[in-house]
């Protein structure tokens, strides 16, 4: 049953031609996505496939999305590695099915972001700071950032619909995980922690509206949040050269 089910979702790349040739983690893995993956394919139609790498390295995540031909590459990278399940080494093991959930979800978020057309955009109202905009890097970080905290919220609202009675569980974990590194004085791309305190419960998405609309609206209220933030010390710093 698990492999004609994952048979169905995967598009293999060409060294792969089966479910059969997975190995046990890929084949977890992918059972822990399937009601994620099979939610994004029937009935959101997004134009998925699934690529699995025949090695990689150290510094590779285990999963990740890319896009290519107006299609979204969900990418597993586990082979010949060590580390694949460090990012889960806090999670008791019989939660740890539902963390890798989240994550797909998370990637999945992405996916449907990018077939909007939506990717790196921009809601409307909303415009790219004017000292961020002026600094490729600094933009790129930003956009980035955006965009992850678009999906964190995705993967968050996915489990409240899915699995209410485990979100504080995976909200906490995310928490854990976004959290910034006290070493850097920079802002990180995936520090995405002024978009996941807005849920701090599952009560605090609108179950009413459609699953990425869900998560939409809170994303929105994080970007309004920082432009009410960036007008302050706008604010501050005039202040401070006219004294």
């Amino acid at each position: 049953m698990i492999t004609r089910l994952l048979i169905s979702l995967l598009l293999l790349c060409s060294s792969l031609a089966s479910a059969a040739e997975l190995t046990d983690m890929e084949t977890r893995w992918l059972t822990a996505g399937s009601a994620m993956l099979k939610y994004a394919k029937k009935e959101l139609k997004l134009p998925i496939d699934i690529i699995v790498q025949p090695t990689g390295k150290p510094t590779d995540v285990p999963l990740a999305l890319g896009f290519q031909d107006g299609r979204c590459k969900l990418v597993l990278t586990m082979r010949n590695r060590t580390n694949v399940e460090d990012v889960l080494s806090t999670v008791p093991a019989e939660q740890r099915t539902l963390m890798i959930e989240a994550m797909f979800a998370h990637e999945v978020g992405h996916c449907w972001r990018y077939v909007q057309g939506q990717w790196h955009e921009m809601p409307a109202g909303f415009e790219e700071h004017a000292d961020t905009a002026a600094h490729n890097h600094a933009q790129e970080l930003e956009q980035t950032r955006r965009e992850e905290g678009f999906a964190d919220l995705a993967a968050l609202a996915w489990i409240q619909q899915r699995h209410p009675e485990q979100y504080g569980a995976v909200a906490a974990w995310m928490r854990q995980v976004r959290q910034p590194s006290p070493a850097s004085p920079v802002v990180g791309s995936h520090t995405t922690m002024e978009w996941l305190q807005l849920a701090p419960t599952g009560d605090a998405f609108a179950a009413e509206l459609p699953l990425f609309e869900q998560a939409g609206s809170l994303w929105r209220k994080g970007l309004l949040n920082q432009d009410v933030r960036q007008d302050a010390r706008l604010e501050s710093r005039q202040a401070s050269l006219q004294r």
